[in-house]
């Protein structure tokens, strides 16, 4: 007979998400959360953004290039090591409102290092996995949110320069930025005519407009852009023009497989604070944990943060595996975004008094939370997409 020790252990040795590597990895992003961030979280919020010395702490230990090559300036892994990461950050007690910014790069970067353009990647992408730069992703304008194919800004080619004129809204990390991989459109109506371009920082007619001011994410700068006859050279043309809404399309996927993950790994660790306290904390002589309501809501915690890591989980396998399903991935976004607002509820909720105050951490998570159904496609964006998947 097996014994289920050895059954467990025959699993973790061929499970991808448990090798010894993804094992220390955990280990070091706890550990380097708990030193590096933790004691500067409530500072770095009062000062609205995250100090650049971060990013090159996080680069020393090997973390900021988690997921990208080392021909690139990455640390090499894939899509379950950044997972893992991500994981780590919150299980630790770092907040969405850090990844967000320490990990802009995420969604700036992709589609420089994938189509390989040598100039771009010394210029862009290697200076910022090591720390020294901060790149950001436009996207979002003032009239067109998730309707990507209806961006306004424009591109005009001139000469072996393009002059940009338009705005971007809701640009993490922007106020910090020292470019930003920028959608324009280059050509007619519609997907076909949107390219990628990078804009730097410092060039003439373009700024941050204004600096917004946030429910949550309080440490993640976001800004509004202006472009004002901006001209930017050709070579910071991102693949070929007119690429650009397909290459938005397909880091969408990741992306909002990794927003799931922020949401079941917060909603993970508010069920963790939650039940330290409510075994702690006593009502009427006794412990919350003793009453049946207060375990019924701890259960309906845990089950609706192992589906959505299960399922979310399973959407990266397949993403990794080079067939992602957009179906899947929409579900698990929606999913996952439940069962963190479940968790943050019911966390605040057993907490009480003390769940509504800024000195409580699951307080943070409440805030931080609710941007997680609206970025990288909303709800009902996602619904749409399903919709349409299971033939609508």
């Amino acid at each position: 007979m097996i014994k289920p020790q050895d059954r467990e252990a025959s699993y973790a040795a061929v499970d991808p998400w448990t090798t010894p590597e993804r094992i220390s990895l955990r280990d070091l992003a706890t550990s380097f959360t708990r030193k590096e961030i933790i004691p500067h979280l409530e500072a770095w919020e009062e000062a609205g953004e995250l100090p650049r010395d971060l990013h090159r702490s996080a680069a020393a230990v090997g973390l900021l290039g988690i997921g990208f090559a080392e021909d690139v300036g990455g640390s090499g892994g894939d899509l379950r090591d950044l997972v893992l990461l991500t994981e780590a950050v919150l299980e630790a007690g770092a907040s969405s409102g850090v990844l967000a910014s320490l990990l802009t790069h995420n969604i700036a970067l992709p589609h420089m290092a994938a189509h390989g353009d040598p100039e771009q990647i010394r210029k862009f992408v290697a200076p910022t996995l090591a720390g020294e730069k901060i790149g950001s992703l436009g996207i979002t304008e003032p009239d067109t949110g998730s309707d990507v194919a209806g961006i306004r800004t424009t591109a005009r080619l001139d000469g072996d320069e393009y002059v940009v004129n338009g705005a971007k809204l809701f640009i993490t990390s922007a106020v910090r930025a020292d470019f930003v991989t920028t959608a324009v459109r280059t050509g007619g109506p519609g997907a076909p005519g949107i390219s990628l371009l990078v804009v730097e920082r410092g060039t003439e007619g373009f700024a941050v407009s204004r600096t917004l001011r946030k429910m949550g994410w309080l440490c993640s700068d976001t800004a509004e852009l202006g472009f004002s006859d901006v001209r930017v050279p050709v070579a910071n043309l991102v693949g070929p023009e007119g690429s650009g809404f397909l290459q938005i399309m397909q880091q969408f996927q990741v992306e909002r497989a990794f927003i799931a993950v922020q949401c079941y790994a917060t909603a993970q660790r508010c069920l963790d604070l939650t039940l330290e306290w409510v075994k702690q904390r006593e009502t009427f002589g006794r412990p919350l944990s003793t009453r049946q309501v207060v375990r019924h809501k701890i259960v309906d915690m845990a089950t609706a943060v192992d589906v959505a890591r299960t399922y979310t989980r399973a959407a990266v396998d397949r993403i990794i595996a080079g067939d992602t399903d957009v179906r899947m991935v929409s579900m698990a976004k929606n999913q996952a975004v439940e069962a963190c607002a479940l968790a943050v509820d019911t966390a605040v909720q057993l907490y009480g008094g003390m769940g509504y105050l800024r000195e409580t951490e699951v307080e943070r998570h409440y805030r931080d939370s609710r941007i997680l159904g609206i970025g990288g496609g909303t709800t009902e964006i996602m619904k749409e997409i399903i919709a349409k998947r299971i033939g609508l």
